[in-house]
C-alpha cells in the first residue's frame, strides 16, 4: 500500500475524533473541559499536516501527523489520570483544597471556578472515559501515520 492512502486513513480519523467531540458537546449537551480541548487542537493540526502531505508528498509530514497525534493520546492519558484521581489536574479546572482558606478566599475560588471540571468524567463507554478512547483513539492514528511514513520511504 502507498502511503496516500494511510495519510488519508489517519487525517480522516483524527477528522472523525474531532467531529465525534463537537457531537458530543453540541448534539449531547456535554459541554469541554480545558483538557477536552487541548485534546483537539493537535487533531487539527494532523488534519492540516495530511492535507499538506497529500498536496506535498513531503516525506517528513508522516512522521509530523504521528506527532499530532502522540501529543493528543498523551494529553488523553493525563486527563484520564485527572479523572481517576491519580494524579491533579490544572487547578483552572480541578477542584482544590479549602482547608486553611478564608470565607473571602473560599468565595473567590467559588466565584472564580470554571463550569465544566477536568476532574470529573462527563461519559464514559465499557469503564473508559472520553479522554481513555481518545488516548486509544490517537494511538491507533498514530500508527497509522508511522504505516505511511515507512510506506513512503519504500
Amino acid at each position: 500500500m502507498t502511503s496516500k492512502p494511510l495519510i488519508l486513513i489517519a487525517a480522516t480519523g483524527s477528522a472523525a475524533l474531532l467531529l465525534g467531540a463537537l457531537a458530543f458537546q453540541y448534539l449531547g449537551d456535554l459541554p469541554p473541559c480545558k483538557l477536552c480541548y487541548w485534546q483537539r487542537y493537535p487533531h487539527v493540526a494532523a488534519m492540516v499536516i495530511g492535507a499538506l502531505a497529500l498536496a506535498l508528498s513531503i516525506g517528513i509530514l508522516p512522521l509530523l501527523g504521528a506527532a499530532a497525534a502522540l501529543a493528543s493520546a498523551g494529553v488523553g492519558i493525563y486527563h484520564t489520570g485527572v479523572e481517576r484521581g491519580w494524579w491533579e489536574g490544572p487547578t483552572s479546572c480541578s477542584s482544590g483544597a479549602i482547608e486553611g482558606l478564608s470565607t473571602d478566599q473560599l468565595m473567590d475560588q467559588i466565584m472564580t471556578a470554571p463550569l465544566v471540571r477536568c476532574d470529573e468524567i462527563a461519559w464514559q463507554m465499557a469503564g473508559l472515559s472520553m479522554a481513555s478512547w481518545n488516548a486509544i483513539a490517537s494511538i491507533a492514528l498514530a500508527v497509522i501515520w508511522l504505516m505511511a511514513w515507512r510506506a513512503g520511504r519504500t
